[in-house]
């Protein structure tokens, strides 16, 4: 694997996530029983066992799993919905909410799904894990432990204290790399989860493992929403642990970036700003040479395949052909390059900001004074000179 590689080892996923509210403040911790999942106000009659399978869901959900134990966790509750009875079993559809303190600006959700058992004329809950379909929690894969640096909380399941550690402190460094490169209010603080493997990490994004394969991290969270719950950086502990010192860092600074534009960040901006931005601030203070970052771009100038065009949104697609998964990075890394080194960091902030608000058009005119195809000539000349060995002014 190249010493700093933008194009495998990182990518940015946003899923969405469903949401909810608790209502019920008892013991420290939020507790909402009842309701449907659906959201409907009025809950049917229900019989005595129903109403004594959902008694002993909050009577359990009043403090969270002994797994969880080192976790900074509020406003933990199950909202329950559906309930299925079969003799002396019970299964409880509901949904979970809670925050991580000091990060969770709004409720993290998960559909989970509550089994129960009856045993001397009493039910009791026997087991919890994901809702069907839906993604696991961190805890689903084993006991949670926790490293917190100054700007970072790190999660982890099979993994030492010391590793978590030193992500935690790899994690600091990239918080500030993010903050040096965007210069515009954001949280400031980031939420790092370290499954035992890669099948872990996509247990916990709901793809196949195969889609983070030579990965080292991904993120997620909602582009766009002003309050909302912690962008989670997941690192991949099989891709992680492949990279130098300096490919980590390049790694965790480029996913703290994600969580730094996020708000500015919209449908409307095109993959090629938003990774490239992402590489351009992780490798910003140091002296990287597109040689060594940018080696399959390089190839391909050299050989004559020059690209017509900035990398389109496709071309950064999971599980998509390596080669030009690589040359997309690289191309869209060297394109905001060259717009810092030439209109300088901040128009390159400002395009960011636009390109999020407004078709690109408007926004390349508005900041740059270019249109796309002036900037894609001017991307080419300087994808040329960098093929050359030539640093272009």
């Amino acid at each position: 694997m190249p010493p700093v590689p933008p194009a495998a080892a990182v990518r940015a996923a946003r899923p969405r996530r469903p949401l909810l509210r608790g209502v019920l403040r008892r013991a420290g911790v939020l507790l909402l029983v009842g309701g449907l999942l659906g959201g409907c106000s009025a809950a049917p009659a229900r019989d005595a066992a129903e109403r004594d399978v959902r008694a002993a869901v909050a009577a359990w959900a009043q403090r969270p799993p002994d797994r969880l134990a080192g976790i900074p966790l509020e406003g933990w509750a199950y909202e329950v919905g559906a309930v299925r009875r079969d003799g002396d079993r019970a299964t409880a559809e509901a949904r979970l909410d809670y925050r991580l303190a000091g990060y969770d600006t709004a409720p993290a959700g998960s559909v989970r799904e509550v089994r129960l058992g009856r045993s001397g004329g009493r039910w009791r809950v026997t087991g919890e894990g994901p809702g069907p379909g839906a993604p696991q929690q961190l805890w689903d894969q084993g006991p949670v432990s926790a490293a917190r640096g100054a700007h970072a909380l790190v999660l982890g399941t099979g993994r030492d204290a010391g590793e978590l550690s030193g992500i935690a402190a790899e994690a600091d460094r990239a918080v500030a790399a993010a903050g040096a490169a965007w210069p515009r209010p954001w949280a400031g603080r980031v939420v790092v989860l370290v499954p035992g493997s890669t099948q872990g990490m996509a247990a916990l994004l709901g793809r196949p493992a195969a889609d983070y394969a030579g990965m080292a991290a991904v993120t997620t969270g909602s582009t766009g929403a002003a309050a909302g719950p912690a962008d989670r950086i997941v690192v991949n502990p099989a891709g992680y642990a492949e990279l130098s010192a300096a490919g980590r860092g390049v790694v965790l600074a480029h996913e703290a970036t994600h969580v730094a534009t996020r708000t500015a960040t919209s449908a409307r901006t095109p993959l090629w700003l938003s990774e490239g931005f992402a590489d351009w601030a992780a490798y910003r203070a140091g002296a990287t040479a597109p040689a060594g970052a940018a080696p399959a771009l390089g190839r391909a100038v050299r050989r004559g395949e020059l690209p017509a065009e900035l990398p389109r949104n496709e071309a950064f697609a999971f599980g998509g052909d390596p080669e030009v998964l690589a040359r997309a990075y690289e191309g869209a890394w060297l394109a905001c390059r060259l717009i810092a080194q030439r209109w300088g960091e901040e128009a390159l902030v400002g395009l960011y900001e636009r390109a999020g608000r407004e078709p690109l058009p408007g926004a390349l005119e508005g900041v740059l004074g270019l249109d796309e195809a002036e900037l894609t000539r001017a991307w080419q000349e300087a994808l040329r000179r960098e093929a050359a060995g030539v640093r272009p002014g």
